[in-house]
């Protein structure tokens, strides 16, 4: 049986040369970019948005860039256990987006909460918090959106 992956669309978010970074309420210590999967005929912008305003109330951003070529990650054994879904892990494209409000803006008590707090943090210094089985991905994307973050 072939390995099925949820699709998926992570933002990073840039203001000012840093990038949001969101801790999960879940997972105290666990730090990632807003994330979500794709609703039934979504395309990857679409998501994105959707995704950034549902888990930070941000809404206020402009589309930099987009990377549609699928990043994988897998799911580890202990995060499979407790997954709602039968997934091996997930399927991710990309979007760049520049912020373009300010801080009153992001309000993480949405009607779903994920995060508990956000920090703006350099692009390097932000994958370098994200859990590691993640971090393949994360990396891929950074490095193709660090030039665009810090021009």
């Amino acid at each position: 049986m072939e390995n099925l992956y949820r699709r998926c669309v992570g933002t990073i978010v840039f203001y000012k040369g840093k990038v949001l970074l969101c801790e999960r309420l879940d997972t105290p210590g666990a730090w990632q970019f807003p994330q979500g999967g794709a609703e039934p005929g979504e395309d990857t912008e679409t998501t994105a948005r959707r995704e950034l305003r549902e888990e930070t109330s941000i809404i206020s951003v402009k589309t930099e860039a987009v990377i549609d070529t699928p990043l994988r990650y897998d799911f580890p054994p202990e995060v499979k256990k407790k997954s709602k879904w039968q997934y091996a892990g997930q399927e991710m494209r990309w979007v760049l987006f520049r912020f373009c409000g300010d801080d009153k803006e992001i309000n993480l008590a949405t009607e779903n909460p994920e995060f508990s707090r956000y920090a703006w943090e350099d692009i390097d210094e932000a994958v370098k918090r994200i859990v590691d089985f993640k971090k393949n991905v994360y990396t891929e994307a950074v490095k193709i959106f660090k030039p665009l973050v810090e021009r």
